[in-house]
């Protein structure tokens, strides 16, 4: 049997994952062909037959899964060498991936996350997209659906209402058009509602929700924000009622193993109590009436 080649390796740990090529394209960004291609090597690598392939997707030979779990040993016997690789100092670091107005609440909160004391630090990676907690891209993640896929761990944390605003200074009774998020970067529900409004005038767009809430501060027009962002920022107020239909659940998603490492399920608990602490308002129920 020749040496595997260990990429080959880790992609067929992500077909596993997947059930299927899709699957696996989806969470490496490759072509289900080029996936197909690296699989049919690692079998004619190692001589054995792994999958049995069907219409219905990719189902484990038992040399398969037998392969599946040593390489999933080894994967996490690597986990040590990338956490010292990026760790500053002797200090692990803990990759918290998050939304815009997640991680602003995080870092408003930081004391409750950290200390001085603490054997770990936190590192965290503001993205509006879906870092692949699966390839351990992050030790835990924030988000607004549980994940379909991988050896994850979910946990759900609180639901979060939305609601429009509009700039604090302005009177209840001004006419104001909307700030909206760009089409191409409006990758959730609440980012859309306002392109999915019929005829709703638009004075100014904006690719990021940082830029969305600034300009509504500004006076520029109303904009949708979830209430835990909206309620807590000074510069506005509620330019309306909660929006019926568009509460979704927050999620925290962790990898199987990773879970399990003192640093990482310390903060997973102290994330956790800080957000349930503030259910209500993640739900709309606090906040301070417009004048």
């Amino acid at each position: 049997m020749n040496e595997p080649n260990w990429d080959d390796l880790r992609i067929f740990l992500r077909v596993c994952e997947g059930g299927g090529l899709t699957g696996a394209a989806a969470s490496t960004g490759l072509s289900p062909a080029t996936i197909g291609r690296r699989v049919t090597a690692l079998e004619q690598c190692i001589g054995r037959t792994l999958f049995e392939r069907s219409q219905a997707g990719y189902r484990l030979t038992a040399d398969g899964r037998t392969l599946r779990d040593k390489a999933r040993a080894v994967e996490a016997g690597m986990r040590p060498i990338a956490d010292w690789s990026r760790t500053s100092g002797e200090k692990p670091g803990v990759r918290v991936s998050a939304g815009t107005w997640t991680a602003n609440f995080l870092a408003d909160h930081f004391t409750a996350l950290w200390s001085p004391a603490d054997a770990f630090h936190i590192c965290f990676k503001t993205t509006e997209a879906r870092l692949d907690l699966a390839h351990r891209e992050a030790e835990i993640g924030l988000r607004n659906a549980p994940p379909e896929t991988g050896n994850l761990a979910v946990r759900k944390l609180a639901d979060v209402a939305f609601a429009p605003y509009r700039a604090a200074h302005l009177p209840g009774d001004a006419a104001l058009d909307w700030v909206a998020i760009g089409r191409d970067e409006a990758l959730t529900a609440s980012a859309r509602w306002v392109l999915d409004q019929a005829d709703a005038p638009v004075a100014a767009w904006a690719n990021t929700p940082r830029t969305l809430a600034d300009l509504v501060a500004a006076g520029a027009g109303r904009g949708v924000l979830p209430c835990f962002a909206g309620d807590r920022d000074r510069r506005l107020v509620r330019a309306g009622p909660v929006i019926a239909g568009m509460a979704h659940a927050q999620y925290m998603i962790t990898h199987g193993d990773d879970r399990h490492r003192p640093e990482v399920r310390t903060l997973i608990g102290r994330i956790a109590a800080l957000i349930e602490r503030n259910a209500d308002l993640y739900r709309g129920e606090r906040f301070v009436e417009a004048a």
